[in-house]
């Protein structure tokens, strides 16, 4: 995934058109996602974690390669809407496979699992940074990831075994459509700000770097990646704190860096700013989704699969809507406001992380 965002920029001129239209074009992988978010579950049980793993990570790079093909906004929602399918399933996955494992190893695990993700999409991102300064066009270069992705899962996925299910307070069939509780909404509150950040970041960053300060290529792609580092690194040592206080604690305060980083941006005088600013806003979006996703396996009022999908499932319609919304956005009163006017949604963010647990954690349950 980290692969394309440094080459918007490329892909907008390409196709001669505005913020708005190619945020348009950009529904398409989160549309796809929302639909398997929604449906696939169930599905996803009965084929089996290990075989759907296995084919859907090379699918990811596949449908983006062929994605890049696209000479238009239409085309390049359509074609996104499979990418979007694939990522949804890997979605539900791991975070799941994520949850068996923190409930066998009896430890948090889940926001060093998600710092792996970011760290591959740093490397992804700086990749693609290099490739577009050196002038390599989006489609040579997204066909290049497609090899590079099945040597990755054939050796590090070669061997994968899922964990055992935990058990839940419900043991009936999963529902098709993975049903938002009252608990998963609050739950969505929690991640409402970092998830548009985090797309937002995604999708616009490197096109404000472009648009703002008028960067190279490379250093407008650096962006993407600081973004994806910082978020790795707190990940990644997240789990010990998040064990020592409380997920409700951590959460309050990254997402008060959130805040400041976010205005960094709003208002930076130069790249240098900027960057420091992303790289707070990586930071302060790096542990609030993990952590609702851990909350909403840990319910017992449904399976964990179901649980997730239906947070994850929410909390992707903010993807869905995010890109044409930021879009407009940035055409018709500056790409810096794309970014500004997630601001009060981060104070709501912030008065619902009580959600996410207010007790030191040090140890997870165990499986039953």
């Amino acid at each position: 995934m980290g692969n394309i965002f440094p080459r918007l920029p490329d892909i907008k001129a390409a196709m001669g058109v505005q913020e708005g239209a190619l945020g348009l074009g950009l529904i398409g992988a989160p549309a796809g996602t929302l639909i398997a978010l929604t449906l696939a579950a169930p599905l996803l049980d009965r084929i089996g974690f290990r075989r759907a793993l296995l084919a859907v990570i090379p699918l990811v790079a596949l449908t983006y390669a062929v994605a890049v093909q696209a000479g238009g906004p239409l085309g390049l929602f359509f074609l996104l809407i499979p990418v979007g399918l694939a990522i949804g399933c890997t979605e539900i996955i791991l975070n799941v496979e994520a949850d068996r494992t923190e409930a066998l190893v009896k430890r948090r695990i889940m926001n060093r699992a998600h710092s792996f993700w970011s760290f591959g999409f740093f490397g992804a991102g700086l990749f693609g940074a290099t490739l577009a300064q050196f002038g390599v066009s989006p489609q040579l270069h997204l066909a290049l990831v497609v090899p590079i992705s099945l040597v990755g899962v054939a050796l590090c996925l070669g061997g994968y075994q899922p964990s055992p299910a935990r058990s839940a307070g419900s043991t009936g069939a999963a529902p098709r459509f993975a049903r938002p509780t009252l608990p998963i909404l609050i739950l969505v509150a929690v991640t409402l700000s970092a998830m548009l950040l985090e797309g937002a970041s995604m999708d616009w960053s490197a096109i404000y770097m472009r648009s703002v300060f008028d960067t190279g290529p490379f250093l407008a792609g650096l962006v993407v990646a600081t973004f994806a580092l910082s978020q790795a690194t707190t990940r990644f040592f997240a789990d010990h704190f998040v064990e020592k206080h409380s997920p409700s604690g951590v959460a309050r305060l990254l997402l008060c860096g959130l805040g400041i980083g976010l205005l960094m941006v709003f208002y930076s005088p130069s790249p240098l700013v900027s960057l420091i600013g992303f790289a707070m806003m990586g930071a302060g979006t790096a542990v609030i989704f993990p952590l609702a996703i851990s909350a909403a396996a840990q319910r017992t009022d449904r399976t964990a699969s179901v649980n997730v999908a239906a947070l994850a499932q929410i909390s992707f319609m903010v993807f869905l809507l995010g890109p044409p919304l930021l879009g407009y956005v940035a055409e018709h009163f500056g790409i810096r406001w794309a970014f500004g006017i997630a601001l009060p949604l981060v104070v709501v963010s912030i008065a619902m992380t009580g959600a996410l647990g207010r007790k030191p954690q040090g140890a997870m349950p165990a499986p039953v």
